[in-house]
C-alpha cells in the first residue's frame, strides 16, 4: 500500500496543542509575543493551506519499503518511483518502475485503465473527487490542534531558517474525532516550526503506546520512530520532502518484523496556467 497524499502522512504524525492562539499575530511580535498554543494554532492554518496547494502540483515520488531481521539486515526490498500526475485536475500515481525495471505489463494495463477512467469522469464527479481530497488532506490536521499538548522547547536554525521547536504530548482523555485521531493518543515527539511562515520544518515523533495500522497490517509496537522533513517549495509553501518510518511491528499480531519505509518527493513543479497536465497513454 502506498503513501501518495498528505492526508495519509499525517496519519503518520503527532503534532499540536490546545486551540487557544489568536489567529491575527504582527509579524514583528512573533519571536517574543508567541506561546506555543498560538505557534501551533498558526502552523496548523499554514499547514492546511500548504497540503490543499499540494494537489495542485506534479512531483517525483521514491518509495522505498524494506523488512530488516532483528539485527538491522536487509531481508527483503522493494523500491518503487512514481511521477504525481494531474489528469483533469486530479492528482494521479503513475508508476514509473519498480526495483529498477520499467512496470510489467499487467501493471501497465491496469495502469491506463485506471487513466482512461479518471479522464472520463463527468464534471461533478471530479469535483466530489476533489472535494475529498481536499477534505482528507485538511481534515486530520485540523482535528490534531486538539490531540496534543505542546510546549515551547527553544529555537534552532534548520538549513538556514530560523524555527521554533515544541515539545509534543498526547492530551489525557482526547476523544478522536476522526478515524485516524486514535493514533494520536500514541504518539509523541518534536516539531520545528519556521519563524517566517509558520510552515513545519520537521517533524520527530516516536509511539509510546502500541497501536493497529492498516498500512502495516501489523500492530505497530511503542518505540518505533517516525521522522518528516518538509522542503520550501515556490514562495511560502512546505512540502514533504523526506519521510521515514523504522517500526518495529507484529505481522498479524504474530510474526515480529522491523518495517523500514522511506518516502523522498523531489521534482515539485506547477502546471502551467490553462495547460491541464494529463501525461501518460490509455489503451483503447
Amino acid at each position: 500500500m502506498r503513501i501518495g497524499k498528505p492526508g495519509k502522512i499525517v496519519i503518520l504524525l503527532a503534532v499540536s496543542c490546545a486551540l487557544t492562539a489568536q489567529n491575527e499575530v504582527n509579524p514583528q511580535e512573533r519571536s517574543t509575543a508567541l506561546h506555543a498554543p498560538q505557534i501551533v494554532a498558526l502552523s496548523v492554518l499554514a499547514t492546511q493551506q500548504h497540503w490543499r496547494t499540494w494537489l495542485l502540483y506534479t512531483y517525483l515520488e521514491r518509495d522505498e519499503n524494506r523488512r530488516l531481521d532483528s539485527a538491522g539486515h536487509v531481508k527483503s526490498e522493494e523500491v518503487d518511483v512514481s511521477r504525481a500526475i494531474l489528469v483533469n485536475g486530479i492528482q494521479f500515481e503513475q508508476l514509473l518502475e519498480r526495483n529498477g525495471r520499467p512496470p510489467s505489463a499487467v501493471e501497465e494495463r491496469k495502469q491506463n485503465e485506471e487513466l482512461g477512467k479518471l479522464k472520463s469522469l463527468p464534471p461533478e464527479q471530479r469535483a466530489e473527487r476533489l472535494r475529498k481530497e481536499e477534505e482528507e488532506n485538511t481534515s486530520l490536521v485540523g482535528e490534531v490542534p486538539m490531540a496534543f499538548d505542546f510546549q515551547l522547547a527553544g529555537e534552532e536554525v534548520v538549513d538556514g531558517r530560523p524555527a521554533w521547536v515544541l515539545q509534543a504530548a498526547p492530551h489525557p482523555g482526547y476523544q478522536a474525532q476522526g478515524k485516524y485521531g486514535r493514533m494520536f493518543s500514541k504518539v509523541a515527539g518534536k516539531l520545528w516550526v519556521d519563524k517566517q511562515d509558520f510552515g513545519w520544518i520537521k517533524v520527530d515523533g516516536y509511539v509510546i503506546q502500541p497501536f493497529s495500522m492498516g498500512l502495516f497490517f501489523a500492530r505497530v509496537l511503542r518505540g518505533s520512530h517516525i521522522t518528516m522533513e518538509q522542503a520550501h517549495v515556490d514562495e511560502g509553501l512546505w512540502m514533504p520532502q523526506h519521510i521515514e518510518v523504522r517500526a518495529a511491528a507484529k505481522i498479524l499480531f504474530i510474526k515480529s518484523v522491523v518495517i523500514d519505509r522511506v518516502l523522498t518527493y523531489s521534482e515539485y513543479s506547477l502546471p502551467p496556467a490553462g495547460v491541464p497536465a494529463t501525461a501518460g497513454r490509455v489503451v483503447p
